[in-house]
């Protein structure tokens, strides 16, 4: 997707737009440009990152998008095509079905998910991963089931060992062994914790619910006599 600031102030957007979840009324909608920096002030400044105010089209309420620069030319101040979300919608997650200690871990890092502070959210990963793998044994299942992830979301080489570093990492390790979590390996990251809690939790909570609803409603077998 191009993106670029013309002489005349005006943001051109190719294909369809920018469309998002609105962090303020949850819907999946398309934004309106409404407050973009000037041309001739960005060419003077050179930021490598700017800031543009949009108006959310189901709501009318302010989103605050950044974006970094990728050149400045003459005709134009061309924008990377992926931006950062200043504000997050607040990810929904059944958290009832977690023990406590991971549902009160897992809430932390959706917080810092939806304040955009992603190194924070990996570290609140961690944790909560560690609240769920209580021996060797329940780490090599977690570890199985990020593999069994792994094959079906076709993640690369790369983002499977940022993502094992993570959860699998040490809070002792050394720094140069922290991933450093970027906008779009936290997105990942956080499908892969709601799977991961989903399978160990989420699942089985349901699936005896509805076991044990089954047998109160289910009518009694009728026994055919011939």
């Amino acid at each position: 997707m191009s993106m670029y600031i013309t002489p005349h102030d005006e943001l051109h957007v190719e294909y369809q737009g920018i469309a998002l979840t609105c962090p303020h009324c949850q819907t999946l909608t398309h934004l309106t440009a409404t407050a973009v920096p000037t041309f001739d002030e960005l060419s003077r400044l050179k930021p490598k990152h700017i800031g543009i105010v949009f108006r959310c089209d189901a709501c009318a309420e302010p989103v605050f998008l950044r974006f970094a620069v990728k050149a400045y030319t003459t005709l134009r101040v061309e924008l990377a095509s992926n931006y950062a979300e200043v504000e997050r919608a607040r990810e929904n997650f059944p958290l009832t079905y977690l023990p406590e200690e991971a549902e009160d871990l897992f809430k932390e890092a959706l917080n810092c998910y939806a304040a955009g502070c992603f190194n924070a959210f990996g570290a609140m990963s961690r944790r909560t991963a560690q609240s769920l793998f209580r021996g060797e044994r329940g780490k090599l299942e977690l570890f199985d089931s990020l593999q069994e992830i792994r094959s079906l979301a076709e993640l690369d080489d790369d983002t499977f060992s940022t993502l094992r570093a993570v959860l699998f990492g040490s809070d002792s390790d050394p720094w140069p062994h922290h991933p450093d979590i970027d906008s779009e390996r936290a997105g990942i990251l956080l499908e892969v914790m709601r799977d991961l809690l989903y399978q160990t939790f989420v699942r089985k909570a349901r699936l005896l619910q509805a076991m044990t609803f089954r047998r109160f409603v289910a009518p009694p077998t009728k026994v055919e006599v011939s």
